[in-house]
């Protein structure tokens, strides 16, 4: 018992660090928390839990924002993603363990790396660019549990401002992780570790709604980045470690 209790107070310390940096930058909580996620359940839990954890979040972002979402810039980014979340299901569920650490770990590395930079691609702007970015983002969030970064790229190319992209942002992570969630069994967790994910996600959106007021907010974003790209290639050195003959 006190074992189970250990591990599910860690586990909602991830998810506390998790959903206050999303409440606090508008994204960031799979960034930040799933390659912890994997580490401590595996692939394929921590994955859909960091799905149900962001979405969650991203929920109780959106209830006050709601009003500044542009629905006519988030159908096809949702749409796009709507269709390639099965395909990332379908990697997720048949890749051995260690090789699925080590493609988390790229795919975030590599994600945080091109956020960090700036990255503008011409093929990232328009409608056309809107389907692109969501195509990815709905593949890595299914099968790593990543799909911010490529949202966050198209927000970049099309000019967003923060202020734009936040409540946007929010209604995205809700839907896609809908979609993510959907698409694969619930996570085989104890209830402790229910609960104190539940509690996590609350403390962290009162904790970041706090810090908000507070934090600059383009040093709170590299922040988050920098710590993603530590879990990152965190996870990439234990797929990488799996993988010896």
């Amino acid at each position: 018992m006190t074992s189970e209790w250990a591990g599910s107070l860690l586990l909602g310390a991830v998810v506390l660090s998790g959903a206050t940096v999303q409440r606090l930058t508008g994204m960031g909580f799979a960034l930040v928390a799933a390659p912890a996620l994997v580490l401590l359940l595996g692939p394929a839990d921590g994955v859909v839990l960091s799905n149900c954890a962001a979405g969650a979040i991203s929920a109780v972002g959106l209830a006050g924002g709601w009003r500044a979402v542009r629905p006519g810039a988030m159908l096809p980014l949702a749409g796009a993603a709507a269709v390639t979340v099965p395909a990332g299901s379908w990697v997720a569920g048949r890749l051995p363990e260690p090789d699925l650490l080590v493609g988390i770990g790229v795919l975030v590395s590599v994600a945080v790396l091109l956020v960090l930079r700036g990255v503008r691609v011409d093929a990232l702007r328009g409608a056309g660019g809107a389907l692109a970015a969501g195509a990815a983002s709905g593949f890595m969030n299914a099968s790593a549990g990543v799909g911010g970064p490529a949202l966050s790229l198209y927000a970049v190319n099309a000019g967003w401002t923060m202020r734009e992209f936040v409540p946007n942002a929010q209604f995205y992570g809700v839907v896609v992780n809908a979609f993510s969630v959907a698409a694969k069994p619930l996570p085989h967790l104890a209830p402790s570790a229910w609960l104190l994910s539940a509690a996590a996600i609350t403390g962290g959106a009162v904790a970041g709604r706090a810090l908000a007021r507070r934090v600059p907010e383009r040093g709170a974003r590299r922040l988050v980045l920098l710590l993603a790209l530590a879990g990152g290639l965190g996870t990439l050195g234990k797929g990488l470690w799996d993988l010896r003959p």
